[in-house]
């Protein structure tokens, strides 16, 4: 089992948890599309040669993001991570995996 979290912009949340839950995340025994989220604020500058969904490049943009947390077997991880990647409005999503044991 695996945690993965990532940041996302406040208008793009919801599809991007859809697609994440569609590929495998979020199942939690009997229950489905489980997950955690908190708002924040997101900070970055875009550098030459990106193209940022947001923003411009050399300026730093700062903006309503939220931070989501799920679970995700291991036998779905992979596809999930795909899925956050092509869901996601960011050229480079900020994202973490965690494995978790199970006592």
């Amino acid at each position: 089992m695996y945690k993965i979290s990532f940041y996302v912009p406040e208008m793009q949340l919801e599809p991007v948890k859809h697609a994440l839950f569609k590929a495998g995340a979020g199942k939690i025994g009997d229950y489905e599309h489980c997950c955690w989220q908190v708002k924040g604020v997101g900070q970055f500058k875009p550098l030459a040669g990106s193209q940022p969904f947001i923003g411009e490049v050399g300026r730093c943009e700062v903006l309503d993001e939220y931070k989501v947390e799920m679970v995700c077997d291991s036998k779905f991880i992979t596809e999930v991570i795909e899925s956050l990647k092509q869901a996601h409005p960011y050229e480079e999503p900020a994202y973490e995996v965690i494995e978790l044991l199970d006592f």
